[in-house]
C-alpha cells in the first residue's frame, strides 16, 4: 500500500481529541475537495509502497496504544484489512478516517466518517473532470448506513459557510439512525484567524441545534505542518 507518512502525534479532532496516537497516512484519494489539507495524498499524491508487515512494524516501534489509519482515503486499499487485523491483535485501538464512499470489512474501534457536502467540489471551470467525478462519488448512502451499523462512529463535517449547516441538516434527514450526539461540525481553514472567525458563529449554532462543535486543535497546537 502507498504510504505518505507514519508519525506519532496527538489527535486534534473529534471525540478522541488530545489522545496520543500513531498516524498512518495512506496516499491516494477518490475525491478532490477544494479545501483538502493533505494535498500530498490527493491532488499531488506521494509516498512509498510498503508491505503490510513493514507498516505494522513501523507503527509498533512507536509503542503507542492508539493508531489512526487515515489518508487520502485509506479504504482504497484492500491491504487495510490485514493491517488493521494485525494491529488489533497487538491490542492497539484503531481509528479509521474515511469520507464514507467505500466499505471494507476492517477491524476498527472508531470509524471517523467525514462526508463531503456538495460545496466541497473543486471549481468546475478549473477542474471540470474532477468536479464532475467528485460530485458523482462523494455521497454513498448505502456505505454510510453500513459503516454506522457496523462500527462505533463519529461523523465530522467541514463547515465553510452558514449554507453548509443547512446542507448538513438535509444530509442528516436521510439517516435517522445517526446519533446527533456523534455529529461534529468543524470550521474550514488552514490559519487560526480563519478558524476563529468561523467558530464565532459555528459554535453557538452547534449548541442551539444539538450538534457538537469540533475545533481543529492540531492547527492551534502545531500549525499546518506535515507530520503533526
Amino acid at each position: 500500500m502507498r504510504i505518505a507518512e507514519i508519525y506519532r502525534s496527538v489527535q486534534g479532532e473529534g471525540l478522541l481529541t488530545g489522545t496520543e496516537s500513531v498516524f498512518v497516512r495512506t496516499s491516494g484519494c477518490n475525491l478532490r475537495c477544494w479545501f483538502c489539507d493533505t494535498p500530498h495524498t490527493s491532488w499531488r499524491p506521494e509516498g512509498e509502497d510498503l508491505a503490510v508487515d513493514e507498516v505494522q512494524n513501523r507503527v509498533l516501534d512507536f509503542d503507542c496504544d492508539h493508531v489512526v489509519l487515515t489518508g487520502g482515503e485509506p479504504m482504497l486499499f484492500a491491504e487495510l484489512i490485514p493491517l488493521a487485523a494485525g494491529l488489533q491483535a497487538e491490542k492497539r485501538h484503531i481509528t479509521i478516517e474515511t469520507a464514507g464512499t467505500l466499505f471494507l470489512p476492517v477491524a476498527c474501534d472508531m470509524m471517523s466518517i467525514s462526508p463531503k457536502l456538495a460545496s466541497s467540489a473543486p471549481d468546475p471551470e478549473s477542474y471540470p473532470d474532477w468536479s464532475d467525478r467528485h460530485q458523482r462519488v462523494r455521497h454513498a448512502a448505502d456505505v454510510i448506513r453500513k459503516l454506522v451499523r457496523a462500527y462505533a462512529y463519529q461523523i465530522k463535517f467541514v463547515i465553510d459557510t452558514p449554507a453548509d449547516c443547512e446542507s448538513v441538516e438535509n444530509y442528516l434527514q436521510q439517516f435517522p439512525e445517526i446519533d446527533r450526539n456523534r455529529v461534529l461540525l468543524m470550521p474550514q481553514g488552514a490559519q487560526m484567524e480563519e478558524l476563529e472567525s468561523t467558530a464565532a458563529w459555528l459554535e453557538p449554532y452547534c449548541q442551539q441545534n444539538g450538534l457538537m462543535f469540533c475545533p481543529r486543535r492540531q492547527i492551534e497546537w502545531f500549525g499546518m505542518v506535515r507530520g503533526t
